[in-house]
């Protein structure tokens, strides 16, 4: 559905200079198909999505949908066959959601603008369609983050498009409305045949959740493919690289870099274990199976009331039953 061939993306800073934000491009993306585009601060995510939606000309290169130049396309055919959502909030006045999703039929209607029988049973499926029925009356003004989004999806739906792109829609959600989102959008896209291209800095949800991964690194050439071929393959490790963290490809998550004051030799097993050892890491302490440097041991045990921490520093041996306790402490004898 879309094709994507050696696309150079970024701004012309006037008539002799432009400013390239990444270059030779070369993606597809197929019907009924969920895709998220990620990577670091600066890549160029956005301008890339502003490029194959048509609101930013290429540098170079072509986009395009069904095989037409999206660039070359006049803005009502583009509206018929691509829409457009994004994290900016739109202005909406005193409009009530059915009007507002009305307003993704106008690229249909006359120059009247005047709604038909076949556009209303649209705009009612949209609104079903992402499960907005009980706001179809309510005023948008009046929505939260998450219903506002839903209602954007239901406008842009609304639009019949062959397909959808959302930008960063689910930047100020909490994590319960963006599974939310993200379900929707993989539905929408198994149910209607359309193509989704989403961005995103939620890695674990786009792994969860996408078809496919165009993953965008800084300067770099952009790497496509299932998200967990990306994973293996090593290509998320070097794209944020240099953004202070490390992905962890057992955990399939990132890990802050940290700079550890010490070392603690921890003995413990399973989930206890594990998040004991984040805990210590926030507080710069480097844990050990085995340290022959007699260094400070933790032993976690598992009693009828609970786990249990007991910490051994020489002669000195403290019980804990909480790890906020037990990082107070560590935190109190560090400064001391």
């Amino acid at each position: 559905m879309l094709s994507i061939e050696n696309l150079t993306i970024g701004y012309k800073a006037n008539r002799a200079n432009q400013i390239v934000v990444a270059e030779s491009i070369n993606l597809t993306l197929n019907q009924g198909e969920l895709v998220c585009l990620l990577g670091p601060n600066g890549a160029g995510k956005s301008t890339l999505m502003r490029t194959i939606s048509g609101m930013q000309a290429p540098l170079a290169g072509n986009a395009f949908i069904d095989g037409e130049d999206i660039h070359s396309m006049p803005a009502q055919e583009r509206a018929k066959r691509l829409s457009v959502v994004l994290t900016e909030r739109v202005g909406a006045g005193l409009l009530s959601v059915y009007a507002m999703v009305g307003l993704g039929r106008y690229p249909h209607t006359n120059w009247a603008g005047k709604l038909s029988k076949k556009d209303h049973e649209i705009i009612q499926w949209a609104i079903q369609s992402v499960g907005a029925e009980e706001l179809a009356h309510r005023s948008v003004s009046d929505l939260s983050d998450g219903e506002r989004q839903k209602v954007m999806m239901a406008r842009a739906l609304a639009q019949e498009p062959r397909m959808m792109v959302l930008d960063e829609i689910t930047a100020f959600l909490d994590l319960p409305r963006r599974v939310e989102i993200m379900r929707l959008l993989r539905k929408l896209a198994r149910e209607t045949n359309r193509a989704i291209l989403l961005s995103t800095h939620d890695l674990d949800l786009a792994l969860r959740s996408g078809d496919r991964i165009w993953l965008l690194p800084k300067g770099g050439t952009v790497q496509t493919g299932a998200p967990e071929d990306l994973v293996l393959n090593g290509a998320f490790e070097k794209a944020f690289s240099n953004e202070g963290v490390d992905f962890d490809r057992q955990q399939g998550a990132f890990r802050v870099h940290h700079s550890f004051r010490g070392s603690v030799n921890l003995v413990g097993e399973g989930i206890l274990r594990y998040w004991t050892q984040r805990a210590l890491e926030r507080e710069g302490l480097e844990t050990h199976d085995i340290d022959s440097n007699g260094s400070m041991r933790i032993e976690i045990e598992e009693s009828g009331q609970g786990p249990v921490w007991r910490v051994s520093n020489g002669a000195e041996t403290h019980k804990y039953n909480d790890l906020l306790s037990l990082t107070t402490h560590l935190r109190h004898t560090q400064k001391n």
